[in-house]
Formats: C-alpha cells, sequence, structure tokens
C-alpha cells in the first residue's frame, strides 16, 4: 500500500491505495446503491429473529433475554448480504450489511435493502467506519430530544458516496475481511478466557470445595470505608495528582492505577482515603462492579470500599465477591436503584480457607486475569489498527 494525496480540489483520492490503483474515486448518489425492499414474515417465528445494533448483527436472543413485542408476524424478512439501517440511531453507527447470517428476520422498524452496483463486501466494511457515521450523521436532523436525531431520507439518498473501481473495491474489501476475522478471532480467544475463568470461579467457590472453609462477615474480614466526595463549588479540591475513583473507573482491569478525576492535595485530604490493596466496590445502581486499589486514593459516595485486614489475602477476598456478586445482582434486580448500603455490605458472609490456600487460589486467578488481560489488550490494538487503516482507505 502507499500514501498518496486525499484530494487536488475536485478529484478524491484516499490517503491510502494499493499498488497499481491511482485514478480518483467516482461519486454516486447512495440511493442508486441501494434498493430498499419490504419483505415482511406472514407467520410467527417464521424464521430466525435477528437485531442489528452499533456493534454489528446478532441472533435477538445474544442482546436480549426476551423478544421486545408479543408478536414478530409482519416482521422483515432479510438475506446474507442485506443492508440493514436503523431509523432511529443511524447517526450513532447502527448501520450494518448482514454477512452473518443466511437468513433471518428483523423489526419492522429497521429499513433493509440491497446492494446493487458495487461490492457488497466493501459496502459492509465502510458501513463500520468513521467515514460512515459522518456520512449517516450528515443526512440527520435534530430531533426531540439531545441525543435522538431524525434522518431526512432523501437528503440521504441523494449524498454522494465516493468509490473506486470495482477492481480496488475488491481488493479493499478482501484485505479489510482479513483484518476483521484476525479481530475476530481474537473476540473469541478473549471469550473463551473468560468463561474458562468463571469455570475456574465457580470450581473454587463452590459448595463443594468450601464446606469446611470458615464463614467471615465482611466487617470480620476488614474495615468498610463508604467515600465521599470533596466539595466540587470549590476547583481548589480537584485538578491534582491524586486518585479520585468513581464507578466509571471500576470494572475495566482488576487493580485500578489510574482515574477519570484527580483531586489536590486539600481535596484528598476531605475525602475519605484508602491504602493501597483495598477491594473496591460499586454499592449504588450496578452493585458489584469490583477493582482493587492499586495506590492510596478516595473514593465517591457510590463506592464502598474494603480495607483487608493482614489475616486476609486481598486477592482471594476479590475473588470471593467476584463469585459472589452476580447472584446477588439477581436478587436486587427488579428495585428501582439498586443500593448496598456500608450495614448490609459488612454483613456479607465470604468462606475463606487457611491463608495459605487463599495465596495458592488468589495466584493462579491472577494467571488468568493477567492472561485475559495481555490478550484484550492485544484485540484492542488489533481494533486501533483497523480503525487507522479504515480512516485512510474511505473518503
Amino acid at each position: 500500500m502507499a500514501n498518496v494525496s486525499s484530494s487536488n480540489g475536485l478529484e478524491k483520492r484516499p490517503k491510502l491505495r494499493f499498488p497499481g490503483f491511482d485514478e480518483p474515486w467516482g461519486a454516486t448518489a447512495f440511493g442508486d446503491l441501494v434498493h430498499e425492499f419490504s419483505d415482511r414474515t406472514k407467520e410467527e417465528d417464521e424464521d430466525t429473529l435477528l437485531s442489528a445494533a452499533i456493534e454489528g448483527m446478532f441472533l435477538n436472543t445474544e442482546l436480549f433475554g426476551h423478544q421486545r413485542g408479543t408478536s414478530n408476524k409482519g416482521y422483515k424478512k432479510i438475506k446474507y448480504g442485506t443492508m440493514v439501517l436503523s431509523t432511529q440511531n443511524l447517526h450513532l453507527g447502527n448501520a450494518n450489511v448482514n454477512l452473518r447470517f443466511e437468513h433471518g428476520m428483523v423489526s419492522p422498524a429497521y429499513k433493509t435493502y440491497d446492494i446493487i452496483g458495487c461490492s457488497v463486501d466493501l459496502i459492509a466494511q465502510w458501513i463500520k467506519s468513521e467515514a460512515a457515521k459522518h456520512f449517516f450523521y450528515n443526512a440527520t436532523t435534530v430531533g426531540a430530544s439531545v441525543c435522538r436525531r431524525n434522518v431526512e431520507w432523501d437528503t440521504l439518498y441523494e449524498q454522494p458516496l465516493y468509490l473506486p473501481s470495482l477492481d480496488e473495491q475488491e481488493k479493499v474489501a478482501s484485505f479489510l475481511a482479513l483484518l476483521s476475522d484476525r479481530i475476530n478471532k481474537q473476540h473469541l480467544i478473549v471469550s473463551a478466557l473468560k468463561k474458562y475463568k468463571r469455570g475456574l470461579l465457580h470450581y473454587y467457590f463452590s459448595d463443594e470445595n468450601t464446606q469446611h472453609w470458615t464463614p467471615h462477615t465482611i466487617s470480620q474480614i476488614g474495615k468498610v470505608v463508604t467515600g465521599s466526595t470533596p466539595p466540587t463549588s470549590d476547583r481548589s479540591n480537584y485538578d491534582g495528582d491524586l486518585l479520585f475513583c468513581s464507578p466509571g473507573d471500576v470494572g475495566n482491569k482488576k487493580y485500578i492505577s489510574s482515574t477519570e478525576k484527580r483531586v489536590s492535595i486539600r481535596g484528598f485530604s476531605l475525602g475519605r482515603p484508602i491504602p493501597p490493596n483495598s477491594v473496591i466496590v460499586t454499592c449504588i445502581g450496578l452493585i458489584g462492579k469490583l477493582g482493587i486499589a492499586a495506590s492510596a486514593m478516595i473514593t465517591n459516595q457510590q463506592i464502598n470500599a474494603l480495607v483487608v485486614s493482614q489475616n486476609f489475602d486481598h486477592e482471594f477476598i476479590y475473588y470471593a465477591l467476584e463469585n459472589f456478586f452476580p447472584e446477588y445482582r439477581s436478587k436486587v434486580a427488579m428495585q428501582t436503584l439498586p443500593i448496598l448500603s456500608k450495614s448490609e455490605f459488612e454483613k456479607l458472609m465470604i468462606k475463606a480457607p487457611t491463608i495459605d490456600v487463599q495465596h495458592r487460589i488468589s495466584a493462579h486467578l491472577s494467571i488468568m486475569d493477567r492472561r485475559i488481560e495481555q490478550t484484550q489488550q492485544e484485540l484492542n490494538l488489533l481494533c486501533e489498527r483497523r480503525k487507522g487503516v479504515m480512516q485512510q482507505l474511505f473518503i
């Protein structure tokens, strides 16, 4: 591939080209590249129920535990290569070409199209690019709310889409398909490792394994500290170098070493500092997101931090809670705003073996976490590289 000029006035060229291609890309109205159709189901459960999302095409069961709506009669039938556009959040990137399923049906709220006169594989790659997101956004107007935009369909169909010759279309599509396939395989590796870790958690903390372990309340394991937010009216409390942990900082990595917000020394002193290796637990809304403080920090009031005593392995307690909270969340899921108060948290019961066994279990699970984190980082890097390449391959 070679970098070339992206434009010289009327001519449009991408920044990145395959050798042998140097002619400018031609403009075609989007409406001339697609043909809308609406082939409806006539019976209930006539085909596999699919959903289109920003992340791609999915089985409805992969995204939801139930069908949204009482009937799927009259849903739109689609096939391999069908373009599916959302009428509600198209500007956010909910646009897809179905290359995953041979056939299926989607909600009549979607618009469905055949792709004509160009490479289906290329459009499938383009439609998930930033260029496509801008393309669709430019055909929307402000809706009833800040996050809602209405699609001006006539404007969308009239907008020019710049495409190369069919030979170059196939070249670009083939290259991006290989890259996407590598990313999909990395996704599978990450998913498999996470599934294996869940199996380990289930094994280590099963009733059979823990029947001889000693039960302890959280208050016996350590001191619980509920966070407090320094006054935001005084900006001198913020923009320092010290960590201020909020729920958004929790759950991405086991050890929390950075936070979105920072506080000054003064702000830190007005909070409730916790030492390194404290186990952090979100306690309002999505209860039980977990992390471990990599260094001293303060937290806001939506977090209970457990300062683990020296009689326990803090990583073991982290894993014990990781195993505990999924079932707990299912019990409080129907509450409007689930809250785990400090007193309720302190009463939770955790079984623990001897400290030597705790160390061995946490060491094994930590190896799995490091492998998952490494594999996830590789996936993130692949996705970033793909995004960068696509920015240069499309106009």
